[in-house]
């Protein structure tokens, strides 16, 4: 076959511009340092490379993302739960001070002061927020835990469930006397003051609506029982009576949120797993908790009526979780119905109040010993103030007993509410754990994928350095073989 002029022209400029396309391909590579410039250069490496690039994009959002904001809110919470164990601690060694019978008037008045401060501050730790989230308020994140100033407009309707294991033996001291009963005449102050014993089921709130529940709903073995239904008299704390039901009666203490159990109905409801108690309360102080993180409740705001019955629904186990990992999650929250309860604010109260009624026996034992130093009175009054200052003194120390049962059962609740806390700080120990291995893991992932990335991506540069040089030096030696034929003429070939 003939070789033209042509086609040696053409195959000429054809293996020049290859040999172009090759320098031309090895200079993109060391510059970018990549080794494709554009998918169609090389399908397989371009597939690789998207779905290694999903992979480090999704690992580096759990690594740097997530796993960070998951860490800081189990700090933010663990700190929180460690204020709380301290403060419960010094309520705790406050009970034991108070528990024994050397207290003078000073020292229950710092004891009681002291027991009010800590008692806000459990509850202050509960309204914990990390970056604008209210840490232990479950699925409400965007609500604080207790209410940040008096409200007297808004009413809740509260089912309350309470075991039969809540309810409580208390002492309660009858038979008191005042300064007023000095002017009655016909009282002979014969009767001395007693300790008596009553069964109570404590609610979460005091100061409630004075209408009574319509029934306590119990149950045995999950079997709801007949409610009890009839017989709840509502009355107040004051009452001579309050504190004495019949067998088949349950006083229902509006001012102090208590439930006054008679003998027969304790003895019906002691056994039981649980019980229902729905209950009203209508207004609440700065610092009080919000019942729709702890129940099941309905509230109702007489100064908004537009918008109408809200419905809260308390469902168990509020779990906050973050994706930390492919299909891994670990739930980030704590809930403060398992760590910070009514019964230590409630407990304080009960504390307070019998405080309070030892202080005002002893201002009414003060009161009486200095009217019998008025010498002009008679002897007939003279006796009848000895006979009310005996009493007095018996009632007294009555009260102190109560006190400092009061500050014992201060110490078991305090002890429990600290088992609590400690449970809490382990569970999330033990999560915080899980999440430093899944960081551990995932920075390890990171690195390897990093790594597969750039083997299937970066060009090596001192290979390519070299290819490109070797190039160069085809493309030069094609240009200098091209000058050779193209300069040819017709006279060569004649």
């Amino acid at each position: 076959m003939r070789i033209t002029n042509k086609m040696m022209t053409n195959n000429m400029m054809s293996n020049i511009n290859k040999n172009k396309l090759k320098m031309n391909s090895l200079e993109e590579q060391y510059s970018s340092g990549k080794k494709i410039q554009r998918p169609s250069d090389d399908p397989i490496i371009t597939v690789r490379a998207l779905k290694l690039r999903t992979n480090l994009s999704e690992l580096t959002q759990y690594f740097e993302k997530n796993i960070p904001d998951a860490k800081n809110w189990m700090d933010v919470t663990e700190s929180a739960l460690s204020t709380v164990n301290d403060v419960l601690k010094q309520i705790n060694t406050y009970c034991v001070q108070g528990s024994t019978d050397t207290l003078t008037a000073s020292d229950r008045s710092y004891l009681a002061e002291n027991l009010t401060q800590l008692k806000q501050q459990i509850y202050q730790e509960g309204n914990t927020n990390y970056a604008g989230r209210y840490v232990f308020t479950g699925y409400k994140t965007d609500s604080s835990l207790l209410f940040g100033e008096k409200n007297s407009t808004l009413s809740y309707n509260i089912t309350q469930d309470i075991p039969g294991s809540d309810i409580q033996s208390i002492n309660t001291v009858t038979g008191s006397y005042s300064l007023n009963d000095y002017d009655n005449t016909t009282n002979d102050f014969s009767q001395t003051p007693q300790i008596k014993n009553a069964y109570r089921i404590q609610l979460a709130y005091d100061k409630l609506s004075d209408t009574p529940p319509t029934s306590i709903r119990y149950f045995e073995n999950s079997v709801e029982q007949t409610p009890i239904t009839s017989n709840i008299n509502p009355m107040s704390s004051t009452d001579s009576n309050a504190y004495a039901p019949g067998p088949d009666d349950v006083n229902y203490l509006a001012d102090t949120g208590e439930l006054i159990l008679g003998s027969n109905i304790y003895a019906k409801l002691r056994t039981a797993d649980n019980m229902k108690i729905e209950y009203t309360k209508t207004g609440f102080e700065n610092g009080d908790i919000k019942p729709e993180h702890y129940f099941n409740c309905t509230m109702t705001d007489s100064s908004k009526p537009e918008i109408g019955t809200v419905t809260y629904t308390k469902t168990d186990h509020q779990e906050i979780q973050y994706e930390v990992n492919y299909n891994q999650k670990i739930s980030v929250n704590t809930e403060a119905s398992n760590v910070i309860t009514h019964d230590i604010g409630r407990t304080i109260d009960s504390i307070l109040e019998a405080v309070n009624a030892v202080t005002n026996t002893e201002s009414k034992l003060e009161e009486v010993k200095k009217r019998l130093s008025d010498t002009s009175l008679s002897q007939t009054e003279v006796d009848r103030y000895n006979k009310l200052k005996d009493q007095l003194g018996t009632e007294l120390q009555l009260k102190k007993d109560v006190m400092q049962k009061a500050f014992s059962k201060g110490i078991t609740i305090s002890t429990s509410q600290q088992d609590k806390v400690n449970t809490a700080v382990a569970d999330l120990g033990s999560r915080s754990v899980r999440l430093d291995l899944t960081e551990n893991r995932l920075s390890s992932q990171k690195v390897d994928l990093e790594d597969l990335l750039s083997k299937n991506e970066d060009a090596d540069v001192v290979d390519t350095y070299i290819k490109y040089g070797s190039a160069e030096t085809i493309y030069n030696a094609s240009l200098s073989a091209a000058s050779k034929i193209v300069k040819n003429t017709l006279l060569d070939f004649l």
